[in-house]
């Protein structure tokens, strides 16, 4: 944990809003299902909306996590994160540098996706208070996303990094059990829990599978 909040390996799930995926939903009736669900990390994730959606839907998010002591990270956005006095801050590879974020945020947490080893390395090294490995295996929520990294690169990670990761990319209910085999202790699902019609239900059933019921 950072100052009292959740990492990925405090807790098995970590959750990202996407709402095209939502079945009609608002990010906020679907965040509200995931927080009732136990989940501890939540992602906000919105590519196409505007500027100031996204901050009209974080400051509601940020409280209902405030609320329920749920970690609340903002992807892309450092300026937004701030502003709504976000948890953190998920940065990806083409984005402004750690070390930059860093001097903007402060203590606040910091990840940042990784898809080598080379760049596991150089994000621990600059700093990041976890990593995303992936994506595991192919995903399409993300546009001009790489491809998949497979599970030879999660192997890497279990066996040579000490610090907190999550992995992502394709992870469903039916293969959820194959990462953890691998080692995985933090796993991100986006379409899957989002798009599910009863998602209490599916997390309870993906945690059964992971071995982690008990959340």
């Amino acid at each position: 944990m950072k100052n009292g909040l959740y990492l990925p390996g405090d807790t098995d799930l970590y959750c990202i809003t996407a709402e095209e995926y939502s079945n009609g939903r608002s990010n906020i009736e679907v965040v509200s299902d995931i927080i009732e669900s136990g989940v501890k990390i939540i992602q906000y994730r919105e590519k196409d909306k505007s500027l100031r959606e996204k901050y009209e839907e974080c400051k509601i998010i940020r409280q209902m996590t405030k609320k329920a002591g749920v970690t609340f990270i903002v992807n892309d956005h450092v300026d937004l994160a701030m502003i709504v006095a976000a948890d953190g801050v998920h940065i990806g590879q083409d984005d402004l540098p750690l070390g930059e974020v860093r001097k903007l945020v402060g203590d606040k947490i910091i990840g940042i996706s990784t898809h080598s080893p080379d760049q596991a390395q150089k994000a621990a090294y600059d700093g990041a208070d976890y990593i995303g490995v992936g994506p595991i295996f192919p995903t399409k929520t993300k546009k001009n996303v790489c491809d998949a990294v497979g599970l030879e690169y999660l192997d890497y990670v279990v066996e040579n990094m000490s610090i907190p990761f999550v992995a992502i990319g394709g992870i469903k209910e039916h293969n959820v059990e194959d990462v953890i085999l691998r080692g995985a202790g933090c796993v991100a699902m986006v379409t899957e829990i989002v798009g599910a019609k009863d998602i209490p239900g599916l997390i309870h059933s993906i945690r059964l599978k992971m071995g982690t019921a008990q959340w």
